[in-house]
């Protein structure tokens, strides 16, 4: 079992910035992937980006060029720099952990923090 604390959420312009954090309760170094999603309201969840193990990125093509997403494993952390934020991107974001087992994989789930982009 992993837990997962968001923070860094909150009001912002369009325009400006923000730096979503995960915290995981145990080492992230096993965790095959790890990623980003939200949901605005009325919407389904939708992935933002993901990390693996060894650094490979994607991102969802609306947020390709201004969202960067990284891992720390020594402070066992997730990251999202968001940039040239839009009303668009209003939502919940949720950090995702996904753990590779011999039955399959296992997702963990924070309980979101709240992205507000005032156009």
């Amino acid at each position: 079992q992993v837990q997962l604390v968001e923070s860094g959420g909150g009001l912002v312009q369009a325009g400006g910035s923000l730096r979503l954090s995960c915290a995981a309760s145990k080492s992230i170094v096993t965790i095959n992937r790890m990623g980003w999603y939200r949901q605005a309201p009325g919407k389904q969840r939708e992935l933002v980006a993901i990390i693996t193990t060894g650094g490979t990125t994607d991102y969802a093509d609306s947020v390709k060029g201004r969202f960067t997403i990284s891992r720390d494993n020594a402070k066992n952390t997730l990251y999202l720099q968001m940039n040239s934020l839009k009303h668009e991107d209003t939502a919940v974001y949720f950090c995702n952990a996904r753990r590779e087992y011999a039955f399959g994989p296992v997702n963990f789930w924070g309980q979101g923090t709240q992205v507000t982009v005032s156009s």
